[in-house]
Parts: C-alpha cells; sequence; structure tokens
C-alpha cells in the first residue's frame, strides 16, 4: 500500500482529528472508561455496543460549523442516513482489517496514536463539547441484534381494556351526533393507546422536563452516570429531546418519540445501576418555557407519548404560572405517572429546602395533583440536588421501582381515558333524567286529536244516530215534516268538509303539539342531543296535517245512515198501530157524521185520542231509548279518530324521537363504562 494511497490520506487525517480530542484532559478518562466497559462485557454479545473509531475527514473549523448547522453526525454512516450502532463482529473485523494494514504499511506508526485508534469514537455535537469536568459520553443506544426475540408488547387487562372498548364503542355511535372537534381528543387517545399496545411492554417511557435553567440536563446526566446531555449557561441548552435506554428492544418505543437515531444513548456500564432501571427509557425535553417555539413543541407533543414525567423544578420557580396552568394543572389526572422533583437543594440554607418542599406540596394540592403520601397513590415529590449528588440515589430507587412494577404504560392510558371522558361529560351527562313520559305521549295524541276533530266528529255521529233514530221511530206526520225541512241537509253519518280558515287552525295546532313534545323530550338532555331530538321531531311533522286528514276521512263514520238496533222493527209497528188507530177512528167518526155507521162517539174519539197521544209516546220512548246507543256511537267514533290520529302521530314523530332517545340513553351507558360508573350518569 503506497505512501500516497487515498487510505493513507484519510488515516492521516483521522490521526489529526484524534490528536485534538486526546489533546483535552478528558480524554483518558474516556478513553479509560470506554476500554473498562468493554472488559467487562468480555465482548461476548452481539447486542453490546463498541466504541467507534473517528471518520471525519473534514478540515479543522469543520466540526465548529456542524454544529451550527444542527449538529449532524460525524459518522458516514449517519450522513447517509444509516444505523449509529454497530455490532461486535463487525467491529473485530474491522480491528483486524485495520491492523493487518499497519503491518503492511511502510509508514511507522505514530507514538501514542496507535492504541486510540481502536478507542476513541465520536458522539458528535456531544463528544466534541466535553468539557473538562464531564464524565465520558456513551455510544447511541442499540437495537435488538439480529435473532433476537422482540419484547413482549403491552397488554390492557381487565377494566382498562373494557374502558377502551366502551370508548370506542361511544365514539363510534357520536360520530353523527358531534362534531369531530368534540370527539378529537378521544379519538387520539384511542390511537395512541392502540400504537402503545403494539410496542414493548417491558420498558417504560420516562420524559425529564422542566424549565429554563431548572437542571433537569444535570439530573439526566446523573441517572444516566455519564454526560449525555450537554449542560451550561446558555439557554435554551437542549435544543432536542435526548433518550437514554437501559436495556435492548427500545428502538420501536423511541420512534414512535421521534427521536432520531444521532441523539439516542446508552448510560455507563454498571451492573447495579442496569439491574435497577432496566426497562427504563429516559428522555431529556427541552425547556417548557423555552423562547423557541420549536422547543416548546417538541415538549408538548411527546409529553402526550411517554408513560411518566419528571417534572424538575428550582426554588427560584417552582410556583411559575406556566407550569401549573398549562401542565401541572391540565395534568392532575395523571399524578401517577409524576415526579415532581425539587432540584438545587444545595443553593437553599439550612431547613430551607423543607419549607420550600412543603410549600411546593401545597402549590400542587391546590392544582388538584394528588401526593402519594402515607401509601396512597399519586405523585412522587422529591428533594434533591443533581449537582452534588444528593437525593439523586432516592430518585434513583424510587424510578426502579416505578419502573420494575412493568405498569406505568396502562396508568397512563387509564388517565388519558379519565382526562377524554372529563372533557366529554358535557355532551353526555347532565343533572337530569331525559326522556318522553306517558304523560307527554298522552298529551301529544289529545292534541292531535283536537287538530283533527276527534271531539266534534263523535259528537257529530252521537245526533246524527239519534237523528236517524227520530226518523225511525217517530210518527208519519213528523217524518213527514222532517223530511221537508232537512231535504238540503247532507246525508246522515257523513262528516263535513273543513272551511279553510279551520284547516289552518288545525295545521297550526299540529305544529304546536309537536313543538311541545320535542322540548319536552330534549328537556335535560345535553345540547348536541337536545339539538338532535328537536331535529327528528321537525323532520316528522312535515306532512303531518295532510297525513292526519287523510286518516280522518278514512278513520271516520261510514257513509249512509248509522245502524239500527234491534229493537227498532218493534218500536215501528208501535207507530204504525198508533198511526192506525188514529186512521180507524177518523173513519169511523166520519162514517157516523156521514150517516153511514150508527151514531157512537166514545169510540172512534177513543181510538183517535189513543193514536194521537200514542204515537208521540212512542217517539219519546224510542229517543229514550237511543240516548244510551248515540252516546256509544259518538265515542266509539271519536276513539277511532283519536286512535288514528295517534298512530300518525306516534309513526311520525314520538318513533323517530324515540328512536334519538334510545341511542342517547345508549351512549351514556356506555359513558357510563368509561367513567367506571355505570349506566347511572347524572
Amino acid at each position: 500500500m503506497g505512501a500516497d494511497s487515498p487510505r493513507d490520506r484519510f488515516r492521516d487525517v483521522e490521526r489529526e482529528a484524534e490528536r485534538d480530542v486526546a489533546r483535552s484532559p478528558a480524554h483518558d478518562v474516556a478513553h479509560n472508561a470506554v476500554k473498562d466497559s468493554a472488559s467487562a462485557s468480555g465482548h461476548a454479545s452481539a447486542h453490546t455496543p463498541v466504541p467507534r473509531p473517528v471518520q471525519d475527514p473534514a478540515p479543522e473549523g469543520a466540526g465548529d460549523r456542524r454544529e451550527g448547522a444542527g449538529a449532524r453526525s460525524a459518522d458516514p454512516a449517519e450522513a447517509a442516513g444509516g444505523t449509529d450502532t454497530e455490532t461486535v463482529p463487525h467491529a473485530r473485523a474491522r480491528e483486524q482489517q485495520e491492523q493487518r494494514e499497519k503491518r503492511e504499511s511502510p509508514e511507522p506508526a505514530d507514538d501514542g496514536q496507535a492504541g486510540t485508534d481502536e478507542d476513541v469514537w465520536d458522539d458528535g455535537l456531544i463528544a466534541r463539547r466535553v468539557t473538562e469536568t464531564a464524565k465520558p459520553a456513551v455510544p447511541v443506544v442499540e437495537t435488538r441484534g439480529p435473532g433476537a426475540p422482540p419484547p413482549a408488547p403491552l397488554a390492557y387487562e381487565g377494566p382498562l381494556r373494557s374502558r377502551l372498548d366502551a370508548l370506542r364503542e361511544l365514539v363510534g355511535l357520536s360520530r353523527t351526533r358531534l362534531d369531530s372537534r368534540t370527539l378529537a381528543e378521544a379519538g387520539r387517545v384511542l390511537d395512541e393507546a392502540a400504537a402503545r399496545r403494539r410496542l414493548s411492554g417491558q420498558h417504560t417511557v420516562v420524559a425529564i422536563a422542566g424549565a429554563t435553567g431548572s437542571g433537569k440536563s444535570q439530573l439526566f446526566n446523573a441517572l444516566a452516570g455519564v454526560a449525555i446531555s450537554e449542560t451550561g449557561v446558555r439557554r435554551p441548552t437542549t435544543a432536542a429531546p435526548i433518550a437514554c435506554s437501559w436495556s435492548d428492544g427500545s428502538a420501536a418505543l423511541i420512534d414512535r418519540l421521534g427521536i432520531p437515531g444521532r441523539l439516542r444513548r446508552r448510560p455507563v456500564h454498571n451492573p447495579e445501576a442496569d439491574a435497577q432501571l432496566r426497562g427504563l427509557i429516559l428522555v431529556d425535553l427541552p425547556d417548557h418555557d423555552s423562547a423557541v417555539v420549536q422547543h416548546r413543541d417538541h415538549v408538548d407533543r411527546i409529553l402526550r407519548l411517554v408513560d411518566a414525567v419528571i417534572w424538575v423544578v428550582d426554588p427560584e420557580k417552582y410556583a411559575d404560572a406556566v407550569l401549573h396552568e398549562r401542565y401541572l394543572r391540565p395534568l392532575s389526572g395523571h399524578a401517577e405517572v409524576m415526579f415532581i422533583v425539587l432540584n438545587q437543594t444545595d443553593r437553599l440554607p439550612g431547613e430551607a429546602a423543607d419549607l420550600v418542599l412543603d410549600d411546593l406540596r401545597r402549590v400542587l394540592d391546590e392544582d388538584g395533583v394528588a401526593l402519594g403520601e402515607y401509601g396512597e397513590p399519586g405523585a412522587t415529590v422529591l428533594a434533591l440536588s443533581a449537582l452534588t449528588g444528593d437525593g439523586v440515589g432516592e430518585l434513583r430507587e424510587s424510578l426502579g421501582q416505578f419502573v420494575s412494577e412493568r405498569g406505568a404504560a396502562a396508568r397512563r392510558v387509564a388517565a388519558d381515558v379519565d382526562a377524554a371522558a372529563a372533557r366529554l361529560r358535557p355532551v353526555y351527562a347532565t343533572g337530569h333524567r331525559p326522556g318522553l313520559s306517558e304523560e307527554a305521549r298522552d298529551d301529544f295524541a289529545a292534541r292531535l286529536a283536537d287538530a283533527v276533530g276527534a271531539t266534534a266528529a263523535g259528537e257529530a255521529a252521537e245526533r246524527a244516530w239519534l237523528r236517524n233514530a227520530n226518523r225511525a221511530c217517530g210518527t208519519p206526520w213528523l217524518r213527514l215534516w222532517r223530511w221537508h225541512k232537512g231535504r238540503g241537509d247532507q246525508p246522515t253519518g257523513r262528516l263535513q268538509q273543513a272551511q279553510p280558515e279551520e284547516e289552518a287552525t288545525a295545521r297550526q295546532r299540529v305544529e304546536q303539539a309537536v313543538r311541545t313534545v320535542s322540548e319536552r323530550a330534549s328537556t335535560g338532555l345535553p345540547a348536541p342531543w337536545g339539538q338532535a331530538v328537536r331535529e327528528a321531531a321537525l323532520r316528522g311533522s312535515q306532512g303531518l296535517p295532510e297525513a292526519l286528514d287523510d286518516l280522518a276521512a278514512q278513520a271516520g263514520l261510514p257513509p249512509g245512515r248509522p245502524p239500527r238496533p234491534g229493537w227498532w222493527p218493534v218500536a215501528v209497528l208501535a207507530q204504525a198501530a198508533m198511526t192506525l188507530l188514529q186512521v180507524v177512528g177518523g173513519l169511523w167518526l166520519a162514517g157516523q157524521i156521514t150517516g153511514v155507521m150508527a151514531p157512537n162517539l166514545g169510540v172512534p174519539v177513543l181510538l183517535m185520542v189513543a193514536g194521537i197521544v200514542g204515537g208521540p209516546l212512542v217517539e219519546w220512548g224510542c229517543r229514550m231509548a237511543a240516548r244510551g246507543p248515540a252516546r256509544r256511537y259518538g265515542l266509539d267514533a271519536e276513539r277511532r279518530l283519536r286512535e288514528a290520529a295517534a298512530g300518525c302521530g306516534r309513526a311520525r314523530v314520538l318513533d323517530p324521537v324515540a328512536a334519538e332517545l334510545l341511542r342517547y340513553q345508549e351512549v351514556r351507558e356506555q359513558y357510563g363504562r368509561v367513567t367506571r360508573t355505570g349506566a347511572g350518569v347524572g
């Protein structure tokens, strides 16, 4: 291999870049830490990340330009969009190849550099900014190696699964009644719950959030045991979220957070810490009060996706209104998956730390955040100093126990369901028991019957029956006079056609009846469902007056005379006998007057008086006997018309309204399952 070959020129540039790193006091620390970690693990597992050699052929100053342009990684694989990890077998093969090239190369190796070519690695922006007091950065987080089984997915058991099913059913039943903005949060919760369920259930994603200068990056580094996240006085310091994982198989969860490979890390190898925090994925977020809008967007987006949150506050801004009004108060229902850490206690003299911690608990209680004290579920509140390490061990122990329970993801989803149900409460639950009572139904039917004239029709039928009885049982002379008088009347038993004024009045009565029943049915309903009930009643009222007129004509009295009872022939014969007595008495009396018959006034006069008096008596008796059947006949006609009007109103108005009420009852039962209160949601 010639001295002027491209490989030799590349190696010269590479060694020059490594000399810059080796000049810093932290270089020896980083080199020894990486070698100790590699020797402890024995390089036996294909899943253990190894240091990667620096490959940065750029001239001097290029690193600073890269930092200003977004701190792109110096690894060519990262620039090409590849992975940031390298398995041990590949590293060994590369190591052997470079050793063979060194033996074959005529150039002597530089003193002090041959041993660092395979141990020094570049971690991009963080590695180039290592300070003299910082601990060595660590390789990027490694995903599962080839052939490794995928982590077991998260499982929702028991009540949580039932609540998610009920929420999904609730959203499906409500899509046609509620607008998309009202259901947006519930839909997001369902989507995120389904997405989290498909991922690992052996990992817990915990975000560290805080305000500018609260020391969250210091705490992040203290928990990881290595300087992963940049700290300093420049604000904002953390520009993008950084993830650190204590175990393999976490790549899919970090992908869900949208954190790129160049911002994924692994902590320093520590068997005790690894066992304690196995399954933890720790995410350092930008400042939630950053002046950069993109930073706040990162915080809001990732806070919706993580399983738990560590809120870091400092003694100066622990009661900041932005933190409490924008985050802690709206997330008060997520207390079981929250840690509130008072940092920088080293700045507080004497018992001031306890006083500030007590006041922090008071403010959290005002926010509605339940505190996990005395064994009760709630947020964990701690005081510590990430700078001195005081209290960090207690947080690590609490965090380890929290992660080992493997229940944070399910508790976070349950809290999200509670929050979504609370936002939906105004559109599903009120303080009233809505519904359509029997009294309201009867009143609606009575109003329709009045509009169609059922009472008047019954009275007309009763009069027609009596009139027919009088005509059938009256004296011939009275019947002749009534026939002459009633020649212009309409046939008995037919309903008269309504006048235009009467039709307008009947239409108004129908509309008033529909409005009344819709208001009664919608009373106590949430606004969207009350509107749906009123719209259903309005749709049914269209064409209702015309339909009632048609039904009234069909269900009214039959044409012709009303039916006659069985005793009517007897009454007719009695009336005929009375008429015959009058005729016989009259002829007898006329014969006596003309001399044809012997004079005897008593008998003919008696016969005539009997006929004259008996005819009206028979007619009066028939009228008295006809009153009962006539009343029943009129009531029967009124009943048929009322039933016809009620059936028409029920089919067109009440049934659609009842369907809306039934749908609301169903969604309210589903909402009761979501809120774990059953069907009795008020």
